[in-house]
C-alpha cells in the first residue's frame, strides 16, 4: 500500500511547472488501479521553487481523472476566508463523491503571514475565528454570523461536510484538534500530545478521533529503486533538494518529521530518515508488514519520465509480490 504525495516544487533545474502538473492527475489515474490508497496535496506560499500554493485547484484535476482514490488536502486555515472555503469545498466534495478530506493547519513561516497580511503573533485566534465558522457552514449550510446571513449552497454530499483533522506538532495543535472534536495529525511525536489531545476531547465532550503521532525518523519521501546505489546518482540531489528547502524553514527544528539536517546527497543517504531509497526486497518486506509506502514521485522537481519509472516498480512489481 502507498500514498501519493504532491507538493509541486520545481526548482530551476528541475523539471518544468507544466510538466509536473500535467503528470499529477495521470498517476493519480494509474494508482488507483495499482494499490494507491490517497494523493496527499500540500501548501505552501511564496517559495522560490513554485511549491504548490492551491490545492483546492489541483483536486478537482485528480477528482475528474479517479474514482476511488482519497485525497488529503492539507490546507493552512489562516490564510482563506471561510465562507468561500466552505463553497469551495462543498463543490469538491459533490465532484469527488465525498473522496476528498482535510488536514487543517496554522502555518508557521513568517513570510508567508506576509504574504498574506496577515499578523503571524495572531495565526491561533484567527484560526479558531475561522475553523469554527467553517464547520457550522458545512454542516449547517446557513448560519448567522456578525449580523451577517450566510448560506453555503450547495450542501455538501457528506453530512456534516468532509472528514477533517489538524495538524501540528505542538502541545497547542493537539489541545486545538481536541477542542474541536477533529483528528489529529501530528508531524512529529512530541512527549504528552497524545494526552494533550485526548483530555481535551474529553474535556469538550468529543471522542477521540483518528490520530498519527510520527517519530522523526518516519520516512516523509520513499522511492524504490532495482539498484539504489544507481537510484541516489540518478535522483539523489532532487530528494536532498527537498529536505534541504524544509530544512531551511525549520532551523533548529530536531523532533519534526519530514526533513532532516543535511547538506549533501552522501549525508542524505548515510542518514537514513526522512528521505529514503529501498530496494525492491525491502519494500516487499514493509508492505507485508503493514506500512504504507510515503511515495513523492515528483519530489523536487523530478522529470516525470524519471518519475512514472520508479511509481510504476511499487505498483507493478513490489505490491504483487507482497500480496502473493
Amino acid at each position: 500500500m502507498y500514498t501519493l504525495r504532491f507538493d509541486m516544487r520545481a526548482p530551476s533545474w528541475g523539471a518544468p511547472p507544466a510538466a509536473l502538473y500535467a503528470a499529477v492527475p495521470e498517476m493519480c489515474s494509474w494508482a488507483e488501479d495499482h494499490g494507491g490508497l490517497a494523493a496527499v496535496l500540500c501548501e505552501h506560499h511564496g517559495s522560490e521553487d513554485g511549491y504548490l500554493p492551491s490545492p483546492m485547484i489541483l483536486a478537482p484535476a485528480i477528482a475528474a481523472r479517479t474514482q476511488r482514490l482519497a485525497m488529503n488536502l492539507i490546507l493552512i486555515l489562516p490564510f482563506y476566508d471561510p465562507v468561500r472555503l466552505a463553497e469551495d469545498m462543498s463543490v469538491l466534495d459533490i465532484i469527488s463523491n465525498g473522496r476528498a478530506m482535510y488536514t487543517m493547519a496554522l502555518g508557521y513561516r513568517p513570510e508567508e503571514f506576509e504574504h498574506f497580511g496577515l499578523a503571524i503573533k495572531r495565526r491561533g485566534r484567527i484560526a479558531d475565528d475561522k475553523l469554527g465558522l467553517l464547520r457550522r457552514l458545512l454542516a449547517e449550510g446557513a448560519v448567522e454570523e456578525d449580523g451577517r446571513r450566510i448560506n453555503v449552497t450547495p450542501a455538501p454530499l457528506t453530512a456534516g461536510g468532509p472528514s477533517m483533522m489538524w495538524g501540528g506538532g505542538t502541545l497547542a495543535a493537539a489541545r486545538r484538534a481536541g477542542r474541536y472534536g477533529l483528528g489529529m495529525l501530528g508531524n512529529a511525536d512530541t512527549p504528552g500530545m497524545r494526552e494533550a489531545y485526548e483530555e481535551a476531547c474529553r474535556e469538550h465532550g468529543h471522542e477521540p478521533g483518528p490520530t498519527m503521532f510520527p517519530g522523526r525518523d518516519t520516512p516523509s519521501v520513499v522511492f524504490v529503486a532495482d539498484d539504489v546505489d544507481q537510484a541516489w546518482k540518478e535522483i539523489g540531489e532532487h530528494l536532498l533538494h527537498d529536505v534541504r528547502t524544509y530544512a531551511a524553514w525549520n532551523p533548529g527544528d530536531e523532533t519534526t518529521a519530514g526533513f532532516s539536517h543535511v547538506s549533501t546527497v552522501d549525508e542524505l543517504r548515510e542518514k537514513p530518515g526522512s528521505h529514503i531509497i529501498i530496494s525492491v526486497p525491502e519494500a516487499i518486506s514493509r508492505v507485508r508488514e503493514g506500512q504504507v509506502l510515503n511515495l513523492s514521485p515528483l519530489c523536487g522537481g523530478l522529470a516525470p519520465d524519471i518519475a512514472w519509472t520508479y511509481l510504476k516498480r511499487v505498483g507493478e512489481v513490489v505490491l504483487p509480490q507482497a500480496r502473493s
